[in-house]
């Protein structure tokens, strides 16, 4: 089945306004394991949003996913197994994106094109160049489009940011993050026949085709190139979205990367320890470490500034110690998290772009400093890039990873 070009024009004055029936915001979600099924948790409780559709190449996984749906509002939603069949839907208004990453950015370009508002997952692009049309897409088309870095809707992460903005800790030099996500090995699994309840060709879409092995369907494609992007892309997407946030940086000029993959020997591919650092225009830097074998340590951030420092420990508290004090200030109190879907719901109806909590261009320029990251540890040498040209300055071997070849008809267009 061809993608097909009336999708653009069909569908051109649908992009123009909101037109759903009494503010009823019907959504289909696209891709039904984890974090689609924990979508769909997060909608069924919200007022006058509905998931019309389930979308997996997984038949089972749509299967199992309306059964949560039938529970709770006694109406079953359309199964479909090919994303393309809810984009001519016309009585569909928006999409959740939970994919595989490799998804993520034709996905969400095809809904926007037909029309649809769309929320993608985190990281919301496979690769740097891909990130750059979806933004590009979303302008185009006047689309309500969300990045599913949640964490911008969390008290703990806005009053953080409310203080560093305010300049509590003067003008910020450095933060760090950490992520220590234990991963054990996930072995070797030979080639296989593909199972009958799955539609390998589109599950593999735009990335190449290849043998299927257990090791890709469901989860473990994180760990492979050509599907998910490590875990700076799968975790640490979150962690270096709040680093970015609080220092009001776009994109660096130069990274640098070091790891590998330590403890065992396995099928997977990207590091399971990794470290980078981005540097900004004005020397100040982002330093990540991201580490999966096993550590004591627990996830949190610092930020450093000309008047003090402010350490955000996971989403328990914020401490805060100011000059040369060795006591930390009184206890900051934050306030309660926010729904981020919901968020998305909301500009949905009132069409306000700038009432989104993580618009996607914010969760694009995050996602690409995961991506320079990664591109940085695959070349193993520091990296300058040029985020005018959108380029590796004098680098063709490291720019050829900003992109990816497509393979047809699940390709990304260069026009949008």
């Amino acid at each position: 089945m061809q993608r097909r070009s009336f999708l653009v024009s069909a569908s051109f004055g649908a992009a123009q306004a909101w037109a759903g029936a009494n503010d009823r915001v019907r959504i289909a979600v696209i891709g039904v394991g984890s974090r689609g099924t924990a979508h769909v948790k997060e909608i069924l409780p919200l007022s006058n949003v509905e998931v019309a559709a389930l979308v997996d190449p997984d038949g089972r996984r749509t299967e199992q996913t309306a059964g949560i749906v039938a529970q709770k509002t006694n109406k079953r939603p359309k199964l479909e197994s090919d994303m393309r069949r809810v984009f001519d839907d016309k009585e569909i208004d928006a999409v959740t994106i939970a994919t595989t990453n490799h998804w993520h950015t034709l996905t969400a370009i095809w809904a926007m094109q037909a029309g649809k508002d769309a929320y993608v997952e985190k990281p919301v692009s496979h690769n740097y160049w891909e990130g750059t049309k979806l933004v590009e897409c979303a302008r185009k088309h006047k689309r309500i489009c969300q990045g599913g870095t949640q964490r911008r809707s969390w008290g703990i992460h806005m009053k953080a940011m409310e203080m560093l903005h305010a300049g509590v800790i003067g003008d910020i030099y450095q933060s760090n993050f950490i992520f220590p996500g234990r991963r054990d090995s996930i072995g070797f699994k030979e080639v296989k026949p593909v199972p009958a309840w799955l539609n390998w060709d589109l599950w593999l879409g735009p990335a190449p085709m290849q043998p299927y092995h257990e090791n890709l369907v469901h989860y473990n494609w994180h760990w492979f190139w050509d599907f998910g992007n490590g875990e700076l892309g799968n975790n640490g997407i979150h962690l270096v979205d709040i680093c970015r946030w609080g220092m009001q940086k776009r994109l660096p000029v130069k990274v640098y990367s070091t790891g590998g993959r330590f403890g065992y020997k396995d099928q997977a591919q990207t590091p399971n320890t990794q470290s980078v650092t981005w540097v900004f225009e004005d020397g100040s830097q982002i330093l990540g470490q991201l580490r999966g074998l096993y550590t004591g340590e627990t996830m949190g951030w610092d930020f450093w500034g000309t008047k003090g420092h402010m350490k955000v420990n996971g989403d328990k508290e914020i401490v805060i110690t100011m000059g040369r004090n060795k006591q930390p200030e009184p206890a900051v109190e934050f306030p309660k998290n926010l729904d981020h879907i919901d968020n998305f719901c909301n500009a949905v109806r009132t069409r306000d772009q700038k009432s989104l909590r993580a618009e996607i261009e914010e969760t694009h320029l995050s996602t690409a400093l995961c991506h320079l990251g990664n591109i940085a540890y695959r070349m193993g040498r520091e990296l300058k890039f040029d985020s005018a040209q959108g380029q590796f300055v004098n680098d063709p071997e490291a720019s050829k990873l900003l992109t990816r070849q497509y393979r047809a008809p699940y390709v990304v267009p260069d026009r949008v």
